[in-house]
């Protein structure tokens, strides 16, 4: 694949993943791109497809999976979520650096490709400070915050496998944890940048 190298963002729900692209995507304008990823959910209100997912039948979604269409997919709650290599190659084709947010197991799937992405994992201070900003977020049933909660035990278990990620982010502090994160990324964007004055 050409372009700069994309970036896999991993770490549980509520890890402060979103905040930091945001802050990202705002600093460096045009220099990222979100790979859009495909989902057999239901929109929730406000979300566009598109824009925040493909959305899609389970059948549209198997069989691009069989046809080797995605770098990685998985299912959660009774859903499949995946990245197609389509939607990388989308955002490459702009010239910008693809930011894949994805979950442990999508991880390791995609170390079995040659994407080639910086890997990197933004976690929790603690499981406590995890389950506050969840339920500070108000936005989970108490079956759902479990589930989130279980699976982000298993996702910070996961993680600690030696050389699976190049940077492991623990997000207590927004500032310094934003500055790391661009600190890992500062080569690529300024290949990117330097490649679009060419």
């Amino acid at each position: 694949m050409q372009g700069p190298r994309p970036v896999v963002l991993s770490g549980p729900s509520g890890a402060g993943k979103s905040t930091l692209l945001k802050k990202l995507l705002k600093d460096y304008e045009n220099i990222f791109g979100f790979s859009v990823s495909h989902t057999t959910r239901q929109p929730r209100p406000g979300e566009v497809n598109g824009k925040d997912y493909h959305f899609v039948t389970r059948e549209e979604m198997q069989k691009e999976i069989d046809a080797g269409e995605f770098i990685e997919h998985a299912e959660f709650s009774g859903n499949m979520y995946g990245t197609s290599k389509g939607a990388v190659q989308a955002v490459q084709a702009q010239n910008q650096i693809c930011v894949l947010d994805i979950d442990i197991q999508g991880v390791k799937n995609i170390k079995k490709t040659d994407l080639n992405p910086i890997y990197i994992s933004v976690q929790p201070p603690s499981i406590e400070i995890l389950e506050k900003r969840l339920r500070d977020r108000k936005t989970e049933t108490e079956e759902s915050l479990l589930k989130r909660l279980t699976a982000a035990r298993v996702d910070l278990e996961l993680s600690k496998e030696p050389g699976l990620f190049d940077l492991v982010i623990i997000n207590d502090d927004l500032e310094k944890a934003y500055s790391e994160l661009k600190e890992v990324l500062l080569e690529e964007i300024k290949k990117t940048q330097e490649s679009r004055k060419s």
